[in-house]
């Protein structure tokens, strides 16, 4: 018999469990590295596919193009570009120049100035910019928070002009200490803006009647009545003026300053820091919340789930309303204190629609894009004043950024970005 054929002894207990318990931990150790691996790759995923890449990527392109219309505008570069060939050196420096320039003056314009010596003076552009931001988040909640329950809130302008009409009647007509008479002004504009966008969540609700061809009906009436109304006497505007606006506010229904007389930044902007935060909560974490969200994401749905749809439609808008009427108080007490006129909502009922839409209809969202569209308008002035550049271009800028985020496949197919999954 050969030794093959001979049987073996067999292994010890104890060694084959020390064996096992050697495999179980290698296997454990491996997928303790490979946790970490598949989360941090699972979040770059999530980061690529999200809609904040999309829109952070939109504002670049909208730059890209907007760097173009500046270097295709500058004289010098048109000028350069005539012998590209023979010295490309002066064409390229010539672009780099004027678009440096431009976007160089906006951001001293916007944020800090460094030609000035006086620190208060370098730092003044930025609470320009927080000045021009605080009415754009207002406004841009008021829209958002339609927006997730699924209504196009375009009325923006006629509840700020009531709103604001409102807080400006109040504001100069009441005698009462600051204590009574500032509060008493800013909850007259919320609550007129308020009944006036819920006008229009009462008609959707009750006859079906679509928002958008609403409040886009609203916002001539609501423009016609604040200008009948500034030409008849108990609204004090002076009898046969061409462009009729009412007496300046009183001072003690005045949004104080916030950093002392030497900045304009009012305590309009904290009041949005507030409106941020109650509307998060709202969203997130009330149950009305959840019945703007549910109404939003499929009203059917919520109706069968025993939800009242036309309840909440009427709520949101009036929230809504109330936002933006708080966005005209904005400017009637804090910005434009010489007195209303058809013209305090500046666009800021339409430029609300394009924080909504590059926010993602989210409150910190919202406030992001309102900082950057206030540093657009903060920044665009002193860009037409030392560049020579118009500010219209601006608009061509924000108008492009509304372009890219309609259209987030385009986005993504020129950057490559995976697409993002179905929730």
């Amino acid at each position: 018999m050969t030794d093959t054929d001979k049987p073996q002894p067999e292994p010890d207990q104890t060694d084959k469990t020390e064996q096992v318990e050697q495999v179980e931990q290698v296997d454990a150790a491996e997928d303790a590295s490979a946790a970490p691996r598949e989360r941090s790759g699972s979040v770059l995923r999530e980061i690529a596919a999200g809609d904040a890449l999309s829109g952070v990527l939109a504002v670049f392109l909208a730059f890209l193009v907007g760097s173009v219309m500046i270097a295709s505008t500058d004289p010098t570069v048109r000028e350069t570009i005539g012998y590209v060939t023979a010295r490309p050196s002066d064409f390229f420096s010539a672009v780099w120049d004027a678009v440096s320039g431009a976007y160089s003056a906006m951001f001293r314009g916007a944020v800090f100035n460094n030609l000035v010596d006086d620190p208060a003076q370098q730092w003044r552009p930025l609470t320009e910019t927080l000045k021009f931001a605080g009415p754009l988040i207002l406004g841009g909640l008021g829209v958002g928070i339609a927006f997730r329950a699924s209504l196009f809130n375009i009325g923006g302008r006629g509840q700020m002009l009531l709103g604001g009409g409102a807080a400006a009647w109040v504001g100069f007509q009441v005698d009462l200490p600051m204590i009574i008479h500032l509060p008493l002004a800013i909850l007259a504009g919320m609550v007129v803006g308020g009944l006036w966008g819920g006008l229009a969540g009462l008609l959707k609700a009750r006859t079906g009647a679509h928002e958008v061809i609403v409040t886009i009906m609203l916002n001539y009436v609501g423009y016609y009545l604040l200008f009948w109304a500034l030409t008849k006497d108990w609204l004090l505007a002076t009898p046969g003026s061409v462009n009729p606006k009412s007496p300046p506010m009183k001072e003690t229904a005045i949004l104080p300053k916030v950093l002392g007389d030497r900045f304009n930044l009012h305590l309009g902007f904290v009041l949005a820091l507030v409106a941020v935060l109650v509307v998060w909560w709202l969203l997130t974490r009330s149950t009305l919340g959840y019945r703007i969200r549910a109404v939003g994401e499929n009203p059917n749905a919520a109706r069968a789930s025993g939800i009242n749809v036309g309840r909440t439609y009427v709520v949101v808008m009036l929230i809504a309303g109330g936002l933006l009427g708080l966005a005209g108080v904005n400017q009637v007490l804090g910005t434009v204190t010489s007195g209303v006129s058809t013209d305090i909502d500046a666009g800021i009922g339409f430029d609300a629609i394009t924080v909504a839409l590059l926010g993602r209809s989210r409150p910190l969202g919202i406030l992001a894009a309102g900082i950057l569209f206030g540093a657009f308008k903060a920044g665009g002035f002193t860009m037409q004043a030392s560049e020579n550049i118009s500010v219209d271009l601006v608009l061509v800028v924000q108008s492009l950024i509304v372009l890219f985020l309609a259209a987030p496949p385009l986005v993504r197919a020129i950057f490559r970005l995976p697409a993002q999954e179905a929730k």
